[in-house]
């Protein structure tokens, strides 16, 4: 459930490229296909070193063209008819992942397995699934190791490789597949000193890992093969560093190949020269020649042992402060079930942990980390973009955190990561790339009140009251729009130009002509009512006022077609409003409508004008069972619309 965006800007979309942090951006399945292929279209031109145009081509096919359209999957008719059914239950329902475990099997599965001499036909169909089912779940990183050996199995070492590639940009963190990808690596590569390589940016993506003994383990063991002494104790020399599961057992190797590395090898240059410096300032008669260098090695290799326990102690203690919060990971990798409490408050006090420690490495390391556990958890991808915010010289890589959450993981139905992603490109000055966020988003909820009032009020600042104004009316207008939405645009059209005109005439006009069209609107009314209370007053001028005020409540009692609990509660207010700031007469018609609004049926008239027929025997008819008020993740519209006004402060700023 990715960003859905057809957005117009080849700059917005090529900049996630534009640094070497980052992961390789795969569109996940949507049930629209134009946003999906203008991502696509944009991608071709990015510069990234790690995206191919050729496998974009072939990305934009698989995903422009369901299995659907195949004349066969190849395999017997009943593997045939099996993936068929599959496909149809996948297109039905995209987020099932039980399904798509079980289309992946599927294909797998044609013609007794898939190799190279399986058919054109059946080869296309586990690609094609591979390629969808992975772009919608990019984190799985056992099934990038499938895939590749799938390739492996079909074409050979180089599309294995490619299908590497795409899997450890999707999922950098992952000791896994960085571990199955080098040792892929060694065995099918002759070339040491490329194997090497691939073992180092392995080593920077998840050598700090707290579980990356793996890793460590296969690295080693590939320098043993080449018998390459000196990089096996280089190795070991930065893993004892490390806080990590196993570092005990690294310590003592390490330990034990110092002994015989020569003595440049066992510190860094400035740290042997101190040492010797010690050593020959406390020697009082030094021994001539050859004796005295020889004993100032047996002194220094016993001070560098001292030297490397401190490191091991350090390494120790630091290996037990992480050791709290290890411990109480339960899922280290990622999942489409949700993750309980208990699990989500780890990861927060372990970001605590980490962040107080004050290692940038470590920190984003853990970050990383974290997020392929909780990729669909806005609020870890908000901690990391403001944390990341708060590091010197860091807008682009803030800038990827934003992307990634918005075009890969958090749904789109959750679009707070876009709306924070559009205001820190306005603070970037790409005023247009945060009016296409924006609009991408409405692309996929054209009905979301807060990206539309957000819409407005970025048109505001840049474009005067009448550039958000024609954002209202464009809505309004719209019939992608629904009604309770339009009710909202309404009262926050009206607030614009009461709070920021500072025009109360206007605004009320707003609200009269429009209050036809949202009878059945609790947002619509709640504002106009608290509308009219809130304008301020004077002896000379509050009587005129009490009279609308009081025409408002006139009209929801006649007018509207509002449930029984909202006319009471609005009628309410009112009320409140009569014993606050009414004059000495008001408190007769504040008995009157109390009588008409809580009294028993027999005297009750919660509506006036007969315009609603209700049944006195009816239960709860006058005397309704109060409901809380909605809240925003109450699934209706108006309450939608009215939690988030629930949520605005009178000058249209989140309060």
């Amino acid at each position: 459930m990715g960003f859905s965006a057809g957005l117009g800007h080849q700059e917005f979309l090529s900049s996630a490229f534009s640094v070497s942090f980052q992961p390789q951006i795969f569109f996940p399945s949507e049930s629209s296909l134009l946003p999906s292929l203008l991502f696509y279209w944009d991608l071709q031109s990015c510069s990234s070193s790690f995206i191919l145009g050729s496998r974009l081509l072939v990305r934009i096919l698989s995903t422009a063209t369901t299995m659907a359209d195949y004349h066969q999957y190849g395999g017997s008719e009943e593997e045939d008819a099996e993936i068929r059914t599959l496909e149809t239950e996948q297109l039905d329902d995209p987020d099932n992942f039980e399904t798509w475990e079980k289309l992946v099997r599927a294909a797998e599965a044609l013609e007794g397995g898939i190799n190279r001499n399986s058919s054109p036909q059946a080869i296309t169909t586990v690609r094609s699934v591979y390629d969808r089912f992975l772009a919608k779940f990019p984190l799985l990183f056992g099934y990038w190791k499938k895939y590749a050996d799938q390739e492996f199995s079909i074409t050979g070492t180089e599309a294995a490789e490619m299908v590497y590639e795409r899997g450890i940009a999707s999922i950098s963190p992952s000791v896994d597949l960085w571990t199955n990808y080098c040792s892929f690596k060694a065995e099918t590569s002759h070339d040491p000193d490329i194997i090497r390589e691939l073992f180092e940016r392995g080593a920077s993506s998840v050598g700090l890992d707290f579980l990356s003994h793996p890793f460590w383990d296969k690295y080693i063991e590939f320098e043993e093969r080449v018998e390459a002494h000196d990089k096996i104790f280089a190795i070991l020399g930065r893993v004892v560093h490390i806080p990590m599961h196993q570092y005990a057992r690294y310590f003592e190797r390490y330990r034990l190949m110092a002994q015989t590395r020569p003595l440049s090898e066992l510190a860094p240059a400035e740290t042997m020269a101190a040492f010797r410096a010690e050593i020959e300032a406390a020697s009082s008669q030094p021994a001539p020649g050859a004796k005295a260098e020889a004993e100032i090695e047996r002194d220094l290799r016993h001070r560098v042992d001292s030297y490397h326990v401190e490191v091991f102690t350090n390494t120790q203690t630091e290996t037990t402060k992480r050791w709290t919060f290890e411990s109480e990971i339960k899922r280290p990798y990622f999942h489409v079930t949700e993750l309980d409490e208990g699990q989500l408050v780890n990861w927060k006090k372990y970001l605590d942990f980490e962040e107080a420690e004050g290692s940038f490495s470590r920190t984003q390391f853990l970050y990383e980390r974290c997020l392929v556990t909780c990729a669909y958890y806005d609020e870890f991808w908000l901690r990391y973009a403001r944390w990341m915010a708060a590091q010197p010289d860091k807008e682009e890589e803030v800038r990827i955190i934003y992307q990634r959450a918005s075009y890969l993981y958090v749904p789109i139905a959750n679009p707070t990561i876009r709306l924070r992603y559009a205001y820190f490109e306005e603070v970037s000055d790409r005023v247009d790339v945060a009016k296409d966020i924006h609009n991408a988003i409405l692309m996929e909820l054209p009905s979301h009140v807060e990206t539309i009032i957000s819409l407005a009020n970025t048109c505001r600042r840049h474009g005067g009251l009448e550039a958000a104004i024609e954002v209202y009316k464009a809505q309004l207008n719209s019939p992608d729009c629904n009604m309770a939405t339009k009710a909202a645009l309404v009262a926050e059209w009206a607030r614009l130009l009461w709070k920021i005109k500072g025009s109360p005439d206007e605004a009320r006009k707003v609200f009269h002509e429009n209050q036809h069209y949202y009878r059945d609107s609790r947002p619509f009314w709640a504002s106009y009512l608290v509308f009219e209370i809130e304008q301020p007053t004077s002896a000379a001028t509050e009587s005129v006022q009490y009279e609308r005020i009081k025409q408002v409540i006139a009209d929801i009692r006649s007018k509207s077609i509002l449930g029984l609990d909202a006319v009471m509660e609005l009628v309410q207010i009112y009320m409140t409003y009569l014993l606050e700031r009414g004059t000495k007469d008001t408190a007769k018609e504040y008995m009157t409508l109390d009588r008409e609004i809580y009294g028993p049926s027999s005297v009750a008239s919660v509506r006036t004008g007969g315009n609603v027929a209700v049944d006195p025997f009816a239960a709860n008819a006058f005397f309704p069972v109060r409901q809380t008020e909605p809240t925003l993740d109450d699934p209706s519209p108006a309450a939608r619309a009215y939690a988030y006004y629930k949520e605005i402060a009178p000058n249209g700023t989140t309060a």
